[in-house]
């Protein structure tokens, strides 16, 4: 029996991370955008070029801003805004300002003028180079005085777009409702009444099929709360899901997005392949990576406040590295940490891009996806930013029965997981309790030995410092609640995040454990080894 159960963003590469301090906040939201002003100085400018951006099919380009003021401080800073036009006029009436002009959305991400230029504060001179990702809109840049918290628009450059902003990007493959189905997620700037989303599709080498896509949106109305529909709001455009059906298993199958539009022409991406699931009970070699809590940084070093999420981009790096020796990947909760900054959800896509359109990307919910009162969350925390789940929802496919209810089971050769929504009641008697027994129970042992439980928050054991200080290890009933049904079920192994640190324990029921070993493990394990994986992102707490 050749399985292999990889921990590689903990377990290899984040085990040698340099450890980083944070204070856990979302970069853009120290920006006290609700102050800003307009004071247009005539003798500073901003420019930015190139002027046209993905010329070859591109989604992703440099580009060199230049900037120059005759009142240089250390607290200047270059805002990127996507729409290009940024005004008070463009504000929706819901949006108010106590007098204008004032600005009503934060820039998709922001750098100090000084960032690079060591001289600014003499010279009033700089220039940065920015990387940016096909958004959907146009882009401006916007020069500041005054620091985060008193903002004063001084300078503003030239617009700069792609060559086709509405074009479909950032793929992301998720495990279907059937071992033998995939589905293929993507984003793009056309709704139905402009085009149709398809995907050409077929065995490597093979003859090529068309499948349809659905096609989903959301607007500002649909977020819960502040940021999310103020100040962070963007449009999302259309997110669009194919549902590539009765794949051969281990077989590799090449595709490419496709848009018709009205006059008969067609959009396309480039070609990706991907390579099919096994069968439920094939002994053949499958690697699975399982981790919580990344989030997205960014390679130009724009949105830097206090080293927010620096291993990010070291993991993803180590996971593009190993592609080859991966199969399929879950990423359990705190997906991208958009906290209610919905361009930075666009970032996140195209950082895993690599990664999610060659392997099925699996998430689960997280507080810093589903958490806002009055809501349905089970806990009463903002941690969303007033996304309230809508992103994840809606960005990424699992198969749930309810895209609502975020818990679901997927079949992966010897592997049966069962993924809870730790944001939703799990206690015995809810409607999740019911749904993790028959995930359990309904796994044919004989063809899938390994039975593993996946979720956010930790139901099991932690020895995170903020536990211990709540007299606890796990979140409060988790366990209480659960461990009789990894005991009945014999519950291999149970996997968290939502702590970021890496832990393991040994095999263990009732706060005793069931095998003496430390590293091997043979036989009957009487008892669940619980893992937490939650420091893909770098800082333990």
């Amino acid at each position: 029996m050749r399985v292999f159960l990889t921990l590689l963003a903990i377990l290899v590469a984040l085990l040698n991370l340099q450890e980083v301090k944070s204070h856990g906040v979302q970069p853009l939201s120290t920006i006290a955008i609700y102050s800003a002003v307009i004071a247009i100085d005539e003798e500073a400018y901003i420019k930015a070029a190139p002027v046209i951006l993905g010329l070859n099919g591109q989604n992703k380009e440099w580009i060199t801003v230049e900037y120059g003021i005759q009142n240089p401080s250390i607290d200047d800073w270059i805002g990127v805004f996507s729409p290009a036009n940024f005004s008070a006029s463009t504000c929706l009436p819901d949006n108010p300002r106590t007098f204008p002009p004032l600005l009503c959305t934060a820039p998709i991400k922001f750098q100090y003028a000084n960032y690079t230029n060591p001289k600014y504060k003499n010279t009033g001179k700089g220039s940065l180079k920015l990387q940016l990702i096909n958004q959907r809109s146009d882009f401006s840049f916007a020069l500041f005085s005054g620091g985060l918290l008193k903002p004063k628009l001084v300078a503003l450059s030239n617009t700069i777009s792609f060559a086709n902003p509405n074009a479909p990007v950032y793929p992301r493959l998720a495990q279907g409702k059937q071992w033998n189905e995939m589905t293929v997620t993507w984003t793009s700037g056309y709704g139905l009444d402009e085009a149709e989303p398809f995907v050409v599709w077929g065995q490597k080498g093979g003859e090529q099929r068309n499948s349809l896509a659905v096609t989903l949106t959301f607007d500002r109305n649909t977020m819960c709360g502040a940021p999310a529909r103020t100040v962070g709001w963007r449009d999302p455009g259309f997110i669009h899901t194919s549902f590539l059906k009765e794949l051969w298993p281990n077989s590799v199958y090449t595709y490419k997005l496709g848009h018709r539009l009205l006059n008969g022409t067609c959009i396309w991406s480039q070609m990706y392949e991907f390579r099919a699931s096994p069968y439920p009970g094939q002994n053949s070699l499958q690697r699975v990576v399982i981790f919580g809590d990344m989030g997205k940084d960014e390679a130009d070093g724009s949105n830097e406040y206090n080293n927010f999420q620096p291993g990010s981009l070291n993991t993803t790096k180590q996971l593009i590295e190993d592609l080859k020796n991966i199969d399929i990947i879950f990423h359990i909760g705190d997906i991208s940490y958009a906290n209610g900054y919905l361009s930075q959800w666009d970032q996140f896509t195209s950082q895993i891009e690599p990664i999610a359109s060659r392997v099925p990307y699996m998430i689960a919910s997280g507080n810093h996806e589903r958490d806002w009162p009055g809501t349905g969350s089970f806990y009463d925390t903002m941690d969303s930013g007033g996304e309230c789940g809508v992103l994840a929802e809606t960005m990424f496919y699992v198969p749930a029965e309810n895209r609502a209810k975020f818990w679901y089971s997927t079949d992966y050769g010897m592997f049966r997981f069962c993924i809870a929504d730790t944001e939703r009641d799990w206690r015995e008697g809810s409607e999740q309790y019911k749904f993790i027994e028959h995930c359990l129970a309904s796994v044919d042992r004989q063809k899938q030995p390994w039975l593993i439980f996946l979720a956010h928050r930790v139901l099991g054991y932690s020895s995170c410092a903020w536990y211990a200080s709540q007299g606890s290890s796990a979140e409060p009933m988790g366990r209480e609640s659960l461990q009789k049904l990894w005991q009945k079920y014999k519950v291999d192994i149970a996997i968290f995040g939502h702590v970021h640190n890496y832990e393991r324990t040994c095999p263990v029921y009732e706060n005793v454990c069931t095998r003496n070993e430390k590293h091997f493990y043979k036989g009957a394990l009487n008892g669940t080894i619980h893992v937490v994986a939650g420091r893909s992102r770098s800082e333990p707490f």
